[in-house]
């Protein structure tokens, strides 16, 4: 079964374009991250098409002209699958269908399969399902249309447009079904916040594929799902740590991108609650990573329209271990690139001001490890003295080698 896992992936092309909100070198970034998805969900990419246009066609969101080129491409080689690096309505998806005749995906299908794939409580999957049906819905037209062009096949005649309806009233029941079973989770899932009593909580917070469970690991001897893949873990998982002689609970939540998917953010309410009750955050952050600046801001997004953004947080850049540098030569007068930043000099920007306690380190070696739980032990104290003012003086961080978390 090894030996042909190469071959259950399937061919396909990534298509994007630049517009006047979406620069190149911002196309170009999304496109890198759009193949990681497309990896994750099990593609291999072969070629990416890009296209400048003012605003995305409304029929077909790129240019007759390009989608004819993608038509020619994929025909001539054939791809199975075309990927669109943004989220496109129901008649463009439609009308690209029916234009270049293989199975089309948009960024938010992709995201929803991955999920699907990931899932592994029956509380992840009613959350994914309830995502799926929810994008499925206004999409049944373009699915049934795209079902009528198959030749033949049991099941595949019938009066149409009857179909579809009974289709659209089975998935709105389904959809009401799983939102109830949700809210009976999330009223049992609040109940166990509740007894967890006043210990203090803090969150691991960030971009998808940064390093939480890594370093949940790592803090709380466990083992929390880590891979070096998008959305490696979705459940959240809570775990008692402690550090010198102060107990607190961690907890690992499922990790942020760039153009989430709206359906996913209501489906993981009771998620994001895990982040919105917290009472410290642990913002992590892939300082390896090109992007990691758009990372943070991406991340501060989403805090904000969960009404968590004013939490105490402390600032994990992970990965050091990766960081690369390229030294520049005394007579290179090229620009200044992130590359020929040093890792020393990257801490005396905007980061060595932040207003959070800041800390860089790799989860993997666990370098600079004493440092982060030295001021992960501080935030926590703080919170612990402010709710139990009368025993501050029963803590006091040691280092001992017993420990089994040092």
């Amino acid at each position: 079964m090894l030996e042909n896992k190469e071959h259950l992936y399937e061919n396909a092309v990534l298509v994007g374009v630049i517009t006047q909100q979406q620069e190149e070198d911002k196309l170009i970034e999304y496109m890198d991250e759009l193949e990681f998805l497309a990896h994750t969900a099990g593609a291999t990419v072969v070629k990416r098409f890009t296209q400048k246009l003012t605003q995305p066609d409304s029929k077909t969101f790129i240019g007759s002209g390009k989608a004819q080129e993608v038509r020619d491409y994929v025909k001539e080689h054939e791809i199975g699958t075309v990927i669109f690096d943004d989220e496109l309505s129901p008649s463009q998806l439609k009308n690209l269908e029916r234009e270049i005749e293989v199975k089309i995906l948009d960024r938010t299908n992709l995201i929803l399969d991955i999920f699907a794939q990931r899932a592994q409580t029956s509380y992840a999957r009613t959350q994914v399902e309830l995502a799926q049906y929810q994008y499925l819905l206004p999409r049944l037209t373009r699915m049934w249309t795209h079902l009528e062009r198959q030749k033949g096949g049991i099941g595949m005649r019938g009066p149409g447009e009857t179909e579809i309806e009974t289709d659209r009233r089975i998935i709105r029941d389904r959809i009401s079904l799983l939102k109830e079973k949700l809210k009976t989770i999330d009223r049992q899932m609040s109940t166990q916040r509740n007894n967890r009593g006043k210990v203090v909580r803090a969150a691991l917070v960030g971009y998808t594929n940064v390093g939480k469970s890594t370093l949940m690991n790592a803090l709380s001897k466990s083992d929390v799902f880590a891979e070096n893949k998008l959305f490696a873990t979705l459940d959240t998982t809570v775990r008692k740590v402690v550090i010198g002689n102060l107990p607190f609970l961690l907890t690992d939540t499922v990790g942020f991108i760039r153009k989430l998917p709206t359906q996913l953010v209501e489906s993981f309410k009771s998620t994001l609650d895990e982040v919105r009750e917290a009472d410290l955050l642990i913002h992590v952050v892939d300082i390896s990573h090109d992007s990691f600046e758009d990372h943070i801001a991406s991340v501060n997004q989403i805090l904000m329209e969960i009404n968590a953004h004013q939490k105490p947080m402390i600032m994990v850049f992970n990965k050091i271990d990766d960081f690369s540098y390229e030294k520049k030569e005394e007579d290179d007068l090229t620009p200044e690139s992130r590359k020929n930043i040093s890792l020393a000099e990257w801490e005396k920007t905007w980061m060595s001001k932040s207003k959070y306690p800041t800390v860089f380190i790799s989860a993997l070696t666990k370098e600079n490890f004493e440092e982060m739980k030295k001021m992960i032990y501080d935030e926590v104290l703080k919170i612990h003295i402010s709710r139990f003012p009368y025993n501050d003086l029963l803590f006091e961080y040691f280092e001992d080698e017993t420990d089994p978390n040092n």
